[in-house]
């Protein structure tokens, strides 16, 4: 078999990732149409190269050895209304995140409003189950098509068969590294209003905004990028704390039976358990990971070398300039290891780490 057209050799990925980090792939294609990605999957089965599917560069960090197969960057593009009211949206993957968060909002169509802002390709949702103030996905996916990558079967997964957790998906998890994701189905809510059910947004609209009326969704949307370019998390090219991968770290989830013992813990490290933030959740109680790393020991703005956390948010680690993977790592390694003796949390990263030959957290 030929080697699919466009294929190069020896990309830079650095330039292609939101933290700006990592070494090059030794075979690169940019597919922009279906076929392109169907040959260059059976190319790297056939060739029996690893493979990487790269969308927008974001939540990922590469290794500085690079990537040793093909790195298929999904570039496909076109939205597809559907429904009465064209509420359901079936989007490429390759499409950015935001400006169909704009498209939906100008619409009046609810149901991802409180994810402005986020970067990204489409492609990327469903595997992270990207959420944030209040909101995720799951609640709006009802399809994804993806394509077997050895074997060309594509397939269409029902939102049920999807696997959704928090920051999770079976994607993450069984049907890790088996298939390429080519389109997705939201089914929006038209004329709904808007979800404002995250307490940090709900104070907002109220203190800092007009809190006589009702928020729209538009008013929604700009309130959330607001508060997310208040923490370094809308790229910006002025802003040196959006040169990350946004949140590194999950919010930890306990079980509600280690509650009592990590309230007691943090009691005597000197923090009344009524100031400690938690939250229910469907497996046990959500800590706050921004909290755990500052009282951990690491204030927003603490750096170690060429990388460093974002003087606006705990959450995200940032490259102060020709940062290595291996700079990351370090710091990922003494966040982890002074959160978890302090308070007896292990964090978890959000990020997939790319090129590596083993778990490099251990």
């Amino acid at each position: 078999m030929n080697a699919p057209h466009g294929l190069r050799e020896h990309v830079a990925l650095a330039p292609l990732t939101t933290l700006g980090v990592g070494g090059p792939a030794r075979w690169f294609l940019a597919a922009t149409a279906i076929d392109e990605v169907e040959a260059a999957t059976a190319w790297a089965a056939r060739e029996r190269l690893p493979l990487f599917v790269l969308g927008g560069g974001s939540n990922l960090l590469v290794a500085d050895s690079g990537w040793p197969g093909l790195v298929l960057r999904v570039e496909l593009r076109g939205i597809r209304r559907g429904g009465s009211r064209g509420e359901w949206l079936t989007v490429a993957a390759g499409e950015t995140w935001d400006p169909l968060v704009a498209l939906a909002v100008r619409d009046r169509l609810q149901g991802i409003e409180c994810l402005s802002g986020i970067p990204g390709s489409i492609g990327a949702t469903p595997i992270q189950n990207v959420g944030a103030y209040g909101q995720e996905v799951a609640e709006t996916i009802v399809e994804v098509v993806a394509l077997e990558r050895t074997s060309g079967e594509l397939r269409r997964f029902a939102r049920e068969e999807c696997g959704f957790a928090y920051r999770d998906s079976v994607w993450k998890r069984a049907e890790r590294d088996r298939w390429v994701i080519l389109e997705v189905t939201y089914a929006l809510r038209p004329e709904a209003p808007p979800a404002v059910r995250y307490a940090e947004l709900e104070r907002f609209l109220v203190d800092e905004a007009d809190g006589s009326a009702a928020p729209d969704l538009a008013r929604v949307r700009e309130a959330v990028l607001t508060l997310r370019r208040r923490k370094g998390m809308v790229l910006d090219a002025n802003d040196p704390d959006t040169r990350s991968d946004g949140s590194f770290f999950v919010n930890p989830v306990i079980p509600t039976s280690a509650v009592p013992a990590f309230l007691a813990r943090a009691e005597a490290l000197g923090f009344a358990p009524e100031s400690v933030p938690r939250f229910a959740a469907a497996e046990g109680v959500k800590l706050s990971a921004g909290w755990l790393i500052e009282r951990g020991g690491f204030a927003k703005g603490t750096t170690r070398g060429r990388v460093g956390l974002s003087s606006k948010h705990a959450l995200a680690i940032v490259n102060r300039g020709g940062a290595t993977a291996a700079d990351v790592i370090a710091f990922v390694r003494e966040i982890r290891a002074g959160v978890q003796q302090r308070f007896g949390v292990l964090l978890e990263p959000e990020p997939s780490f790319v090129g590596f030959a083993s778990d490099p957290l251990g």
